[in-house]
């Protein structure tokens, strides 16, 4: 029987070709996300190449869309193996600009999605008395916090936070919880990042950001999805059975931890 993974946030981006990575393993997979239009064309795109996918539009910020999210999953393919936190947003702003509006909104969504998301997913790992994994979004932001980047390197370091106790208390069921840690990708996210860079430095372009952060990269090349994919893939094997509780960098040589 097919094992089966939910990953939120996988209409595009490093969740997309998580997904597709997670699909060519052999995985059902669910597709989440909050837009509507793009989980479509990716659904279709999915199933197109012949992979098992269905979708599913929610919010991850709320815990009863979560729970309806793993139940979903369960429905449609009969239970779930593995639970990706990785939906996630970001802002750039000085520090004495950081507002309510805008530690609302990350804390929100890469906060409080995974740990409603893992939560919901180990109730079904213990009620189907299987020993499930959750692998969770976090971020070189995670290990190291950055100018300009506050609010959303709180939210990752608070990730790993909840990561590491997640993994203590779900050790008993067998249950194992490990986080990824991107570092620079030419995503959407780092084009809103370098956008917003620009606007509170003059002497600054559109790029010379993800320039500057790419620049830094020991292997000499920016990320691709299928970096952060390859690492995912192996959260998600019986490989990886003896790791818990890891943040794992995969950033090409450019935080050292």
């Amino acid at each position: 029987m097919s094992k089966v993974a939910i990953v939120t946030g996988s209409a595009g981006g490093l969740g997309k070709g998580i997904a597709e990575r997670l699909a060519n393993d052999g995985f059902n997979i669910v597709l989440q996300d909050i837009n509507e239009d793009l989980l479509l064309e990716t659904e279709k795109e999915f199933k197109e190449k012949g992979f098992n996918a269905v979708a599913f539009k929610s919010d991850v910020s709320i815990k009863k869309e979560q729970v309806e999210l793993v139940q979903f999953g369960v429905t449609e393919f009969g239970q779930i193996d593995v639970f990706v936190n990785n939906a996630g947003v970001d802002a750039v702003s000085s520090f004495l600009e950081i507002d309510e509006k805008q530690l609302n909104k990350l804390f929100n969504v890469n906060v409080y999605g995974t740990v409603f998301g893992t939560q919901a997913a180990a109730e079904q790992f213990k009620k189907q008395n299987s020993k499930g994994k959750v692998i969770n979004a976090c971020s070189i932001a995670g290990h190291e916090s950055y100018e300009m980047l506050g609010t959303y390197s709180a939210t990752k370091h608070a990730v790993r936070s909840f990561t590491q106790t997640a993994a203590k208390e779900l050790a008993k069921d067998g249950i194992t919880v490990n986080a990824y840690c991107p570092g620079v990708a030419k995503t959407k996210m780092w084009d809103r990042i370098d956008e917003e860079m620009v606007k509170y430095n003059d002497d600054m372009e559109p790029g010379d950001a993800f320039e500057e952060f790419s620049s830094a990269i020991k292997l000499g090349r920016y990320q691709e999805p299928k970096d952060v994919a390859n690492l995912v893939s192996f959260l998600a094997s019986e490989d990886s059975a003896y790791i818990t509780g890891q943040s794992i960098l995969t950033d090409g040589g450019l935080v050292y931890r």
